[in-house]
């Protein structure tokens, strides 16, 4: 069997690449566990002064956690499994956010997902012409999570909420401007970027910028004022209802896009993303979105969503519940529960 995650340490960076390219490098747990497992070796190491980020080989850069996994657990054992691997891989989510050593990402192609959650705490996040970056959890009955309610809530301009509940694609030039990416360079010189800061690790920021190239115009800021209009309210029949009674074909479009999500989903995503807004610490954030997705799992809706989309590809999910307004504050609220105190996630 071949590594699924390589490591090693060239000049004074520690480098993690994921190396599963037949599954575009989605996470499983032990990718999660040996990715921890070097940062903290890596965190007592002097000599190692910065940590990069990147895969292997092949298209994606991580195109998120191991979803047929999670299904399978929703299915057959009750979500014990699935609730592990969000546990742990939520630790390492928070691990990375917290790390005290520089975290360069490579986001040089598909970024979802889990794919996010192991890019955006990284203090530098380098775009390229490949990359494309999307939470779509809402399509499969999941949520924005690995942090996603935190990044997301923080964009501004309400460009978080749409982006978690349309599961929109952006592209390298579009995460520059939204503050997704600090960086865009070129494919060609990612290697030579990577070189030079195992060599000067002190020198990130200065690489970066001397290797950055003019960044093509951001195609979703010329739907700025839309978005913000738009989806303005933390209330999903709100914003439906804005859509609705917009008669361009972007309104149309989008809400469209809205009708083939999950309703309950949905509804979590913007309680997720206003609750978010208001932590001041990681952690809480983390904690919460266990909570969220501990519940989530074993409803319908994902393990429906998952054989819609990604086994049967069929695109033809059966929400339950089917609209918006069947989904209840009360449901809601269940979802969001504290978990009994020994259950709860805690950092690790």
């Amino acid at each position: 069997m071949t590594q699924e995650l390589l490591t090693s340490i060239e000049g004074a960076a520690g480098k993690l690449s994921l190396n599963r390219p037949n599954a575009l490098h989605s996470l499983t747990l032990d990718m999660c566990h040996a990715m921890s497992s070097a940062l903290t070796a890596w965190a007592s190491d002097d000599a190692v002064k910065a940590a990069i980020l990147d895969h292997a080989e092949g298209r994606g850069f991580c195109a998120g956690g191991d979803i047929n996994l999670l299904r399978e657990s929703a299915l057959n054992d009750g979500g014990v499994s699935g609730r592990k691997f969000f546990h742990d891989e939520y630790q390492l989510n928070h691990q990375m956010f917290t790390y005290e050593k520089p975290i360069v990402a490579f986001m040089d192609g598909i970024t979802m997902g889990g794919g996010v959650g192991i890019s955006q705490p990284c203090k530098f996040r380098v775009a390229t012409e490949k990359t494309r970056f999307a939470m779509p959890e809402t399509g499969i009955g999941l949520f924005p999570d690995v942090g996603g309610g935190w990044y997301l809530s923080r964009l501004g301009g309400r460009l978080g909420q749409f982006l978690a509940l349309t599961g929109a694609r952006l592209d390298g030039a579009e995460c520059l401007w939204t503050g997704l990416a600090t960086h865009y360079l070129p494919t060609e010189k990612l290697e030579e970027a990577k070189a030079r800061i195992a060599e000067h690790p002190e020198r990130i920021a200065g690489i970066l910028g001397e290797l950055s190239a003019p960044t093509p115009e951001a195609r979703i800021a010329g739907n700025a004022d839309k978005i913000a209009k738009h989806f303005a309210s933390d209330r999903y029949e709100d914003i439906l209802a804005s859509l609705d009674a917009d008669e361009s074909e972007w309104a149309a479009k989008e809400r469209r896009t809205l009708g083939t999500k999950s309703p309950q989903t949905c509804k979590v995503a913007l309680r997720q993303l206003a609750e978010s807004e208001k932590l001041t610490d990681f952690a809480d954030n983390m904690a919460m979105e266990y909570r969220i997705a501990s519940r989530v799992l074993t409803r319908p809706d994902f393990a429906e969503g998952v054989r819609a989309v990604i086994v049967e590809k069929t695109h033809d999910p059966e929400w339950d519940p089917a609209t918006p307004e069947g989904v209840s504050d009360e449901l809601i609220d269940q979802i969001f529960a504290p978990l009994p105190a020994d259950e709860e996630w805690k950092p690790l």
